[in-house]
C-alpha cells in the first residue's frame, strides 16, 4: 500500500556510500528528504544529484538530512559518485543507499510496475522529526526534479508547524502568508500576529510571514 500523508515513514537499514544507515536513528529530531533515482549513471539523475549537494547549506540551516536511493550496488554508486562531482562541479555531501535488493524501494512504493517495473520513479518523501510523512512528490523517470520547490515546500511546512499559517499559490519565502480558518481566537491572533492581519474575506486572512523582521 502506497504512503500517505500522516503515516510513519518506515524504518530500514541499509548500506549507504557514507556507511549503514538505520534510518530513524539517522534521522533524529531532523527532518528528512529521501528521494529515489531510477538508476546509476543516469543523466537526470546526475544533474539532480548535484543540484541537491549545492543546497547542502540551504537544508542545513532548515535542519533537514537529505538521502537518495537508487536499486544499484553500492560500488556503482561511489564510482557514479565521481562523475557526479566531476560534471556537476560539486562534492556529494550526503548518503546514498545503495538497494538493489529493493528494501528501501518496496517499504516506500517506488516502483510503479505500469512505468517501469525495474526501476524507481522520482519519488520525494518530506519527513519531520516525529517521523512523519509530511508530503510526497512523484515524478516519471524522464522528468528532473525541481529541488528549489523542494526547499519551499520543506518552508511551507515549518511555517505551518510554528506559527499557524499557510501558504498560498505560488508562494516564494518572505512573501504573505494566510492564517490558519481552525485559528479563531481574537487574542490569540493578535499574540500570534503582532503585525496584524488583512481579512479579504472571513476565512482568508493575509498576514506578512510571521518569522521575519
Amino acid at each position: 500500500m502506497a504512503l500517505r500523508i500522516g503515516d510513519i515513514a518506515p524504518d530500514f537499514t541499509q548500506e549507504s556510500t557514507a556507511g549503514p544507515v538505520h534510518f530513524h536513528e539517522w534521522l533524529g529530531d531532523s527532518w528528512g528528504i529521501l528521494f529515489s533515482h531510477p538508476k546509476d549513471f543516469t543523466p537526470v539523475c546526475t544533474t539532480e544529484l548535484g543540484y541537491t549537494a549545492k543546497l547542502k547549506e540551504q537544508f542545513a540551516k532548515r535542519n533537514v538530512k537529505v538521502l537518495a536511493v537508487s536499486v544499484d550496488a553500492l560500488d556503482s554508486h561511489t564510482k557514479w559518485v565521481g562523475d557526479i562531482n566531476e560534471t556537476q562541479k560539486t562534492t556529494v555531501n550526503f548518503p546514498i543507499l545503495a538497494d538493489p535488493d529493493r528494501k528501501v524501494s518496496d517499504l516506500y512504493d517506488m516502483i510503479h510496475p505500469n512505468a517501469n517495473d525495474t526501476f524507481t520513479v522520482r519519488s520525494v518523501f518530506f519527513i519531520d522529526p516525529k517521523k512523519k510523512v509530511r508530503a510526497t512528490i512523484t515524478y516519471p523517470a524522464s522528468t528532473g526534479r525541481n529541488f528549489d520547490e523542494v526547499v519551499r515546500v520543506i518552508d511551507s511546512l515549518q511555517l505551518t508547524d510554528n506559527y499557524s499559517v499557510a501558504t498560498p499559490v505560488n508562494w516564494k519565502y518572505g512573501e504573505d502568508v494566510i492564517i490558519v480558518p481552525s485559528l479563531q481566537d481574537p487574542e490569540v491572533i493578535k499574540q500570534k500576529f503582532p503585525k496584524g492581519y488583512t481579512a479579504v474575506k472571513p476565512y482568508l486572512r493575509i498576514t506578512p510571514q510571521p518569522n521575519l523582521p
